[in-house]
Formats: structure tokens, C-alpha cells, sequence
């Protein structure tokens, strides 16, 4: 009895170890990944089978980032105010489709002479226009005044040609109050564009906006201030390096074209610098 009364006592712990290898939920998460993947897949097939190409312009520029010059997308009243800016050889815009430059129509035959040399030259001028658009990002990220300085401009390509818009912002104005004196900002910039138009060799055209003046005021300037406005500018561009005979035409189109819904606002208030076309002046 003794004896027995003195054996040690000896514990076993059972370690159960539940959901381990097959019986585990892991391998689920993994097969549904697969799943969606797969079926993104076959959805992306018959996309393509199932659009045009203009179609498939369209969804990528919708899906791509839009990065316009500056960093207000469009230069638009606000948050949502425009479009994006940039061609398809550059960045996504407005997710419309080909532009006129990469149209898919024609009236000239395909595979003739005139319509391959139509179509180079059409190349040409969007490489020419594409060009002008990565100079004037790539001097964004030149200095912090420079930074400054591009949120005043946006681009959109057109069937006249590459437009370059720069416009007020509500505590940076491009002139003087009701006055064609340029703010420092603005021979910063007009100094950008004579080394950016340097690039290329198309005409210019230069046209002035101006913002809407209350209805009280008794000699309304918006006329002769867009003009004047936009032969200010055509003066700083000669003085920056674009020949003078390559500018063609001076507008002032006061206040009846506003860029935003409200016609008094400061946005209203800019001048576009127009590459035109080499073939505009002839249709």
C-alpha cells in the first residue's frame, strides 16, 4: 500500500490543432481570387470583341488618371468644374473618343497618295502638338514659382489646332485690375511659351476674354480690354522669341464666350494662345 501511495503522478496535455491543411478555409479566399480574375478577364474579351476602336478610346481615357497641366482639372469653376486636357498621345481626357487628329473617318480613299501623305502630316502636327503639351509639364516641376505659375494653364486640342489657355485665378490675376499691365506671373509664363513654341512652327493666334462688369458701370470696357488684353500678350510673345509674321490673328471677344457658368467670375478673365492648324486657314 506504501508503495503505491508514493508512485508520481503524471499529467498528459493533448495539443488539438483544428482546420489544419485540407480541412482549412484559406484555400477558399485563394480559388475566389482566382474567380474574379478570371472573369474580369472574359469581360475584358469581349469588350474588345464587342466596341469600335473609338468605343475602346473612350473606356480607356474614362479609366485612365486624368494629370492636365495644372491641377485643377480643366480649369473649371470648381472641384468638377472641367475636363481633362491632354491628347492620345500624352495623357486620357474627356473620354469622348479620338479626336479630329485621330479620326477614324475620312473623306479622302484609304491607300492612296494624297491620303497617306494627309494622314503623315496629320501625325506630324499631333507629335508637333503633343510635344508642346509634355514642355509645358515637364517646366512644373522646374521650381516651386514655376509650380506657381502652370496652375494658370490649361490645353485642349481642337479642330483649329492646340489651344493654350491661361486664366485668372481669384487672388493671382494675369493683369493689373481693368488694365493690360502684366503681373509678374505672367511674363513668367509668356517667357515659357516663347521657348516652348520654339518647338514648333505652326501660325498663331491670339484671343482675349474678359470677365462680365456689373451693369451699372457707364463705359463698359470688356470690349476694348480683350483686345488689348490679347495684343499685349502677341507683344510679350515676339519680345520671348515666336517671329512675328508667324502670328496671324488678334481677337478680343469681351465677355460673350465665358469659361464657367457665372459670367462676373475671375475664370472668365484669360487669353488663348492657338497653335493653328497647317491645313486651318485652307478649309
Amino acid at each position: 500500500m506504501s508503495a503505491k501511495g508514493n508512485a508520481p503522478i503524471i499529467i498528459k496535455r493533448k495539443k488539438v490543432v483544428g482546420g489544419g491543411g485540407h480541412h482549412g478555409g484559406a484555400w477558399k479566399v485563394a480559388y475566389a481570387d482566382f474567380v474574379t480574375a478570371m472573369m474580369a478577364f472574359f469581360l475584358l474579351m469581349w469588350l474588345l470583341n464587342a466596341t469600335t476602336e473609338v468605343q475602346r478610346k473612350g473606356i480607356a481615357d474614362y479609366f485612365n488618371p486624368t494629370i492636365p497641366v495644372n491641377r485643377i482639372s480643366g480649369g473649371g469653376d470648381g472641384a468638377f468644374g472641367g475636363d481633362s486636357v491632354f491628347t492620345e498621345e500624352t495623357l486620357a481626357h474627356n473620354g469622348t473618343g479620338a479626336s479630329t487628329s485621330q479620326s477614324v473617318t475620312s473623306d479622302t480613299p484609304p491607300g492612296t497618295n494624297a491620303s497617306k501623305e494627309e494622314d503623315a502630316a496629320k501625325a506630324a502636327q499631333a507629335k508637333g502638338f503633343a510635344e508642346v503639351q509634355e514642355l509645358l509639364t515637364a517646366f512644373s516641376g522646374e521650381s516651386m514659382a514655376a509650380d506657381e505659375a502652370m496652375r494658370h494653364i490649361v490645353t485642349r486640342v481642337t479642330d483649329e489646332g492646340l489651344i493654350i489657355e491661361i486664366f485668372d485665378l481669384p487672388s493671382e490675376p494675369l493683369f493689373a485690375p481693368r488694365k493690360t499691365e502684366p503681373e509678374l506671373v505672367t511674363t513668367m509664363l509668356l517667357s515659357m511659351m516663347g521657348r516652348v513654341l520654339s518647338v514648333v512652327k505652326n501660325d498663331v493666334a491670339v484671343t482675349g476674354y474678359v470677365r462680365s462688369e456689373p451693369l451699372v458701370v457707364v463705359d463698359n470696357p470688356v470690349w476694348n480690354l480683350s483686345t488689348q488684353r490679347a495684343d499685349k500678350i502677341r507683344k510679350m510673345l515676339e519680345e520671348s522669341g515666336v517671329p512675328s509674321n508667324s502670328i496671324q490673328r488678334i481677337t478680343g471677344y469681351a465677355d460673350r464666350k465665358p469659361a464657367v457658368s457665372n459670367p462676373m467670375a475671375v475664370r472668365n478673365n484669360r487669353v488663348e494662345i492657338v497653335l493653328l492648324r497647317d491645313d486651318f486657314f485652307k478649309n
